[in-house]
This record gives structure tokens, C-alpha cells and sequence, in this order.
């Protein structure tokens, strides 16, 4: 494991240790940890959400309401699969 440091203004960590503190976690490095781990899956989930409005309204064929239920079940199942 690598090790990285980081500077942070006091009153900046303050607000650290007082959320630490409240949510319960025992150290600083667990704390930011989760924190950067919370970050990454956010922005995997903000860049899946971009592919699916991109795929939203491609598709310049005349569709069925069952062709579109299709599609949609489709969707979901491949986002579910990527997700997990």
C-alpha cells in the first residue's frame, strides 16, 4: 500500500474530526478513505447516467410501446450488471 500525504487547513479538519466523530469512525484514515470511495462510485454513476440519456432518443426508427419495454428491460439489466 502506498502511502500519500495530505495538508488541510485546521478548520477544514476540524469539520473532519467532528463528522468522524458523529458517524462513529475510529480514525482519520478510515474516514477519507470512504470518502474517496463514495466519490469514485458517485462519479461511475453520474458517467452511466450520461451514456443512458445519450441513448435516450437515439434511435430515429418508429418504435412500439413493446419494442420500447424491450429496450428499457435491456437497459436496466446491462446498468444492474455493471453496477454490481
Amino acid at each position: 500500500m502506498e502511502a500519500v500525504s495530505l495538508k488541510m487547513d485546521g478548520e477544514f479538519l476540524e469539520d473532519i474530526e467532528r463528522t468522524m466523530k458523529k458517524h462513529r469512525y475510529s480514525t482519520k484514515t478510515e474516514f477519507i478513505r470512504e470518502a474517496i470511495r463514495d466519490k469514485i462510485k458517485e462519479l461511475e454513476d453520474e458517467e452511466l447516467l450520461r451514456k443512458v440519456k445519450l441513448m435516450h432518443g437515439a434511435s430515429k426508427r418508429k418504435t412500439t410501446d413493446e419494442m420500447l419495454h424491450k429496450a428499457r428491460e435491456k437497459a436496466f439489466n446491462e446498468l444492474e450488471k455493471e453496477l454490481k
